[in-house]
């Protein structure tokens, strides 16, 4: 096996270990998006339209919740710094925790997000534009969170930074997702969110990497 599998295989087995998270996340997915229909009424016109816009905040406010999990316990133990002693370049340790975070983070409210469409009346089409674009756009959610977790993980209650950083980054993530739903040019809106997505799962482990380095030097 790999040493990036190995890597893979670890984040993975740690991160389902707490299992109670990942219900949690998806817990906190659900009441942001069913508290809404309370706010607005029961017009149902009126949730159609502003659903798209409800799942994006739900699904970037509960990926929040993921955070102090990603370098945190590792930073605390001292595994970081010998992560960064290993074989395994650091950028590729990050990557892999990336990977693991959007599988424990995204594919449970991907999964959930029917549940969700129910609640606020998305039809069929409009949730099948809604999933594209939450698979598309989740990466990129999660690769701006990895780097704020990054940049804050020697500060003491850095978790409570870290959204600070990461919300200016994820607006255009926002606006693309809800557009790639809503907009007549939502083809347009859904490329240029998978090209954000790519970009920033490309960069990020050498961003992150960068980050943690100069902080623990």
């Amino acid at each position: 096996m790999s040493p990036f599998m190995a890597m893979l295989r670890r984040e993975l087995r740690l991160a389902l270990r707490g299992g109670g998270d990942v219900l949690i996340l998806v817990l906190f997915f659900m009441i942001v998006g069913a508290i809404v229909p309370f706010a607005v009424g029961p017009d149902q016109t009126l949730l159609a339209s502003i659903a798209p816009g409800i799942i994006w905040i739900a699904t970037f406010l509960a990926m929040l919740l993921g955070l102090e999990r990603l370098f945190r316990p590792d930073h605390e133990d001292g595994s970081l710094i010998l992560l960064r002693q290993a074989e395994l370049p650091l950028s590729a340790v990050i990557a892999a925790k990336l990977i693991v975070h959007w599988l424990v983070s995204a594919v449970p409210l991907l999964l959930a997000s029917p549940i969700l469409a129910l609640l606020l009346a998305i039809d069929v089409p409009a949730f099948g534009r809604t999933l594209v674009s939450l698979a598309l756009g989740t990466p990129a959610l999660a690769a701006f969170s990895a780097i704020g977790a990054a940049v804050t993980v020697p500060i003491r209650h850095g978790g409570l930074i870290a959204p600070i950083l990461i919300a200016p980054l994820s607006v255009p993530v926002l606006i693309f997702g809800v557009s790639a739903i809503t907009s007549p040019q939502s083809g347009a809106a859904t490329l240029f969110l998978a090209a954000l997505s790519v970009m920033a799962v490309a960069l990020t482990p050498f961003v992150a990497a960068f980050a943690i380095g100069s902080a623990e030097d």
